[in-house]
């Protein structure tokens, strides 16, 4: 019966470390890090194969979407947070701003085995052609967080309205989901 107790306190001590030595992965929305994970290192563009669909906004002032998926085709790897997405026009670029925590899906730790799927989503409201407050964005380019690779996909699906006094462009893009099966 005295062996209880030292049992009991081994697996109490035992359990205290292996909860200290776990790493707190609560993030912010912006962060920008992809940092090696036990699942996974990063993943790499080189490595993820890209398809994009698009609901297209029919009309200036109507809201569209541009979903990217990304399909890990290299060895299993992890994506966290939220892709850096550019808007680019022929006499320069604008950001678009990852949506605010609270009002989508708060970004997550995805790991991605080979031929696992993961998607993030563009949503924009469409400006009026030439107009001051529109953008005409010819491209689109994304990067993973953390990478300075991008991957640049034509936009054809009109101009994008602009807000603000410095012409922020009324879009957001959503943090990496799993998507598929």
């Amino acid at each position: 019966m005295r062996t209880l107790p030292p049992l009991a306190l081994a697996a109490a001590l035992a359990a205290t470390l292996l909860l200290t030595a776990c790493e707190d992965d609560e993030s912010s929305a912006d962060n920008a890090g992809n940092a090696d994970r036990p699942g996974g290192s990063a993943c790499a563009l080189d490595d993820l194969g890209v398809e994009v669909g698009a609901g297209a906004a029919p009309a200036a002032g109507d809201t569209g979407s541009v979903t990217v998926t990304l399909t890990n085709n290299g060895a299993p790897c992890t994506l966290k947070g939220f892709p850096a997405v550019d808007l680019v026009a022929d006499d320069g670029k604008a950001s678009v701003p990852a949506d605010q925590p609270g009002q989508a899906a708060d970004a997550q730790s995805l790991p991605l085995t080979k031929g696992a799927t993961a998607s993030f989503t563009i949503t924009y409201v469409r400006g009026e052609a030439g107009g001051a407050q529109s953008l005409p964005a010819r491209k689109a380019s994304f990067g993973l967080p953390g990478a300075t690779a991008t991957h640049d996909m034509t936009w054809s699906y009109g101009e994008v309205a602009l807000k603000g006094e410095e012409g922020e462009p009324e879009a957001t893009v959503s943090a990496f989901q799993t998507a598929g099966d």
